[in-house]
C-alpha cells in the first residue's frame, strides 16, 4: 500500500486474532509497529515471531493509568503515532435476561470506553505531530441486531457513532474510520461457537465461508494508506455479503 513504509503504527489487542494478522500485514508493509495488549504470554509469542520488527507494551485499554503509561512508552519507542488500529475487544455470549451488571460493564469498558481512551490519547499525540489515521474496530453487530450479544452489540454501535463524531472533530488533520467485520474465524469465535454453529453461519453467508483475519488486516492497511486519504467518517463492512439482505433473507 502507498505510504505505509516507516509509518508508526500502534495496534491494540494485537497479540492474537485479527490484531495479530494486522501486525503481520503492517510488518510486511515495512511499517514500525507497537502492540498494546494485556495478554503477556501472547505478547511474548508475537515478539518472538517478529523480534526485530515489533515492540510490545502490556496494558489494559480500559484502565486510564495503563493508557497513560503506555503512551509515554509509545513516545519513547516510536516518537509518536501515525496510525492507530483501535482493535482490542472482548465478547460475552449470554441471553439478555441473564447478563449481569458486571458482565455488561466489562464488555462496555473494553469495547467502547477502551476505544475512547486510546483514541483520545492517540489523537492528542497525532495533533502534536503532523496528523494521522485512527481506525476503530466495529462489527456488523453494531449495525444489525443479533441475539445473545446485547452488551457486545451496544458497544459496537457506540464505536460506530463515536467514529463519526471523531471524524468531524478531528478533520482535516486526522482521518477516522470504522472497520466492521462479520463472521471472521478467530480464537474468540472458535471459543464461543461449536463446529456445527460455525457451519450454520457459513451457510448464511453469500460467499459461502467465514472470513479470515488477514482479510480484515488488508482492509486496515488500505484505510491507513495514502490510497485512502479522502476517506473519513465512514463504516467499512467486511462480511462476505452477510448483511446485504440480512441473515433472515436466505
Amino acid at each position: 500500500m502507498k505510504g505505509l513504509k516507516d509509518k508508526r503504527i500502534l495496534i491494540t489487542g494485537g497479540a492474537s486474532g485479527i490484531g495479530a494478522a494486522t501486525v503481520s500485514r503492517f510488518v510486511l508493509e515495512e511499517s514500525l509497529v507497537t502492540i498494546l495488549d494485556r495478554d503477556e504470554d501472547a505478547l511474548s509469542i508475537i515478539k518472538n515471531k517478529f523480534p526485530n520488527h515489533v515492540e510490545i507494551i502490556k496494558g489494559d485499554v480500559s484502565n486510564l493509568s495503563d493508557i497513560n503509561f503506555s503512551f509515554k512508552k509509545v513516545e519513547k519507542l516510536m516518537g509518536g503515532i501515525d496510525v492507530l488500529i483501535n482493535n482490542a475487544g472482548i465478547s460475552i455470549r449470554d441471553p439478555f435476561l441473564e447478563i449481569s451488571l458486571p458482565q455488561w460493564q466489562k464488555v462496555l469498558s473494553v469495547n467502547l470506553t477502551g476505544v475512547f481512551l486510546v483514541a483520545q490519547a492517540a489523537a492528542k499525540m497525532m495533533l502534536e505531530g503532523s496528523g494521522g489515521v485512527i481506525l476503530n474496530m466495529g462489527s456488523t453487530n453494531g449495525i444489525m441486531g443479533y441475539p445473545f450479544y446485547a452488551s457486545y452489540n451496544a458497544s459496537k454501535a457506540g464505536v460506530i457513532e463515536l467514529t463519526k463524531s471523531l471524524a468531524l472533530e478531528l478533520a482535516p488533520t486526522i482521518r477516522v474510520n470504522a472497520v466492521c467485520p462479520g463472521f471472521i474465524l478467530t480464537p474468540m469465535q472458535e471459543a464461543e461457537y461449536t463446529p456445527e454453529m460455525l457451519r450454520d453461519f457459513e451457510s448464511k453467508i453469500p460467499l459461502g465461508r467465514l472470513g479470515k483475519p488477514e482479510e480484515v488486516a488488508g482492509l486496515f492497511a488500505f484505510l491507513a494508506s495514502d490510497d485512502a486519504k479522502y476517506l473519513t467518517g465512514q463504516t467499512f463492512v467486511i462480511d462476505g455479503g452477510e448483511i446485504a439482505g440480512g441473515l433472515a433473507s436466505g
